[in-house]
């Protein structure tokens, strides 16, 4: 007999923001995405529904993922709450090893969470493991580029779309029969590094095509449009995969009883107020559902919602009461409503965080702690150690006189300086010329020290150029939203605020 829950499909790109063409509904042809064509994301909204205010917990991997598979806000994750020098309670329950338990089928294949061993994944490791074809995919431009002089582009992405498939086919065969799954495609192309000049060799794109289409905080010159450029053909290659994907369950008959849900693990790697930022650009995703039957199509949200109620979701999804350890809410009575626009009253607003990301990018390990509330009219932030630098020691480039490495030093290591930021041309281009008028203040907010407060009015000011924490004007809105978040943190017992001496300030979240 076979098992009517759904089977549940969640593909989730590493360090890939908002970058889809469904969002140009939403966004106009002012931004990259007026570039993009992203036709198998595009049918999942329109088939389903399309998240306007998507957010990650923390704008860092192993954070986010904690977060995502245990449904906690990710300072609940104990050592799961840093990147290196990560650890997993197996005492926190993570959906799917409970989805397991209750008769699923799981497996994964590329990135789930990465640190640890096997033993200690919240996905089951090596175990539920699916990559038989390899794992070429997470460097698809350099492979595609090496390939295509003798098999020609699409022949070279081809070699690459047929790993896809076929790490899904082996993940398919091993499914008892009648079995739901649960399956996590995680590709990593989307982080650094990638192919310079391959949005346009691969994909078509035209790096100065996004002249104007840059956010203010990025210096609009050639170098960072093609840097752009490249990242959004690696976005392009994603939505390729997914097609890959749902075109199989298609082929199979099973692509309507699959809740489909794809998203990714925070935003754009290697540029500044990106990853590692509680900027939109580190926080703000891609998200989209499809379920016919049980989610209306056609629909766009403008709940926000922090992506570790995934988690209860998925497990609601399947008929299973969520544990009472989760702190995150089931998205399920959004995602079934027929309405568009604001669905649930009680979602307006998110709370992010940040600890410690890369190991040495400060003396002593130490981290860069960081909370955020963000409603859809404003973002206030808490800098907790503003005489830390956030992007990570400067190892002496804050002065601009000091010389620096040669550019494609900067561009290939990450841990030179400001190692917080993932090395690329961007980074590189602007320490370059960090000291030209026309530089130094977008090099300051994206480089320099944070005050200890920070508030932005998204509605004049959506790219953050302003901060407005100490102008009178904002005062009753900024100690209202300073308020809610601070008794957030203190509900949901995050160390930050209920410890005198906070554990992510000593061993073993500052051990290397």
């Amino acid at each position: 007999m076979t098992d009517q829950r759904p089977n549940i499909l969640f593909a989730f790109a590493d360090d890939w923001g908002r970058y889809a063409s469904a969002y140009q509904q939403i966004e106009g042809d002012s931004t990259p995405n007026a570039l993009l064509d992203t036709p198998n994301f595009d049918r999942v909204a329109r088939e389903g529904v399309l998240f306007a205010n998507a957010f990650v917990p923390a704008p860092s991997c192993t954070p986010c993922r904690s977060s995502i598979l245990s449904g906690r806000y990710f300072w609940q994750t104990d050592r799961g709450a840093i990147l290196q020098g990560a650890v997993w309670d197996s005492s926190i329950p993570t959906y799917p090893l409970i989805l397991e338990e209750a008769g699923y089928h799981i497996g994964y294949t590329y990135k789930v969470w990465s640190p640890g061993t096997p033993r200690d994944e919240p996905y089951g490791g090596d175990r539920t493991r699916y990559a038989p074809a390899g794992a070429k995919f997470g460097s698809f431009s350099f492979v595609a580029t090496k390939n295509a002089p003798e098999r020609g582009v699409e022949g070279a992405k081809q070699i690459l779309y047929d790993e896809v498939t076929q790490n899904f086919d082996a993940f398919l065969e091993a499914r008892p029969e009648g079995a739901p799954f649960c399956y996590w495609w995680g590709p990593t192309n989307t982080h650094r590094k990638w192919e310079r000049g391959s949005g346009k060799k691969l994909w078509g794109l035209e790096p100065d095509d996004l002249k104007g289409r840059l956010p203010d905080f990025l210096p609009d010159v050639h170098d960072v449009r093609e840097d752009v450029c490249d990242y959004l053909g690696e976005c392009l290659a994603v939505d390729a995969g997914l097609g890959l994907l749902l075109k199989r369950l298609e082929d199979m008959g099973e692509l309507d009883n699959t809740l489909v849900v794809v998203s990714g693990d925070h935003g754009i790697p290697g540029f500044p107020r990106g990853k590692c930022n509680l900027y939109d650009m580190g926080c703000e995703v891609a998200l989209a559902a499809r379920w016919p039957g049980h989610i209306p199509d056609g629909r766009c949200v403008n709940d926000v919602v922090n992506l570790m109620d995934l988690a209860p979701t998925f497990l609601q999804a399947a008929g299973i009461e969520p544990p009472g350890c989760m702190s995150a809410h089931s998205l399920l009575n959004v995602l079934t409503s027929p309405e568009a626009g604001q669905v649930d009253p009680q979602r307006t607003f998110v709370v992010t965080g940040r600890e410690r990301h890369v190991a040495g990018a400060r003396s002593g390990n130490l981290p860069y702690p960081q909370r955020a509330i963000r409603t859809q009219d404003f973002l206030y932030i808490r800098n907790f150690a503003p005489d830390r630098w956030p992007m990570g020691d400067p190892a002496g480039l804050d002065d601009p006189t000091t010389e620096p490495p040669s550019f494609d030093d900067l561009c290939n290591n990450t841990m030179i300086a400001y190692s917080d930021m993932d090395a690329g041309p961007t980074k590189a281009w602007m320490i370059h010329h960090r000291s030209e008028e026309q530089v130094r203040k977008l090099f300051r907010m994206g480089f320099g020290k944070f005050p200890a407060e920070e508030l932005y009015d998204l509605r004049t000011d959506p790219y953050h150029m302003n901060n407005v924490a100490e102008d009178p004007a904002y005062k009753g809105v900024k100690q209202k939203l300073a308020d809610q978040l601070m008794a957030l943190l203190q509900e949901q017992e995050d160390p930050r605020v209920v410890e005198p001496d906070c554990r992510f300030e000593r061993s073993p979240f500052t051990d290397s």
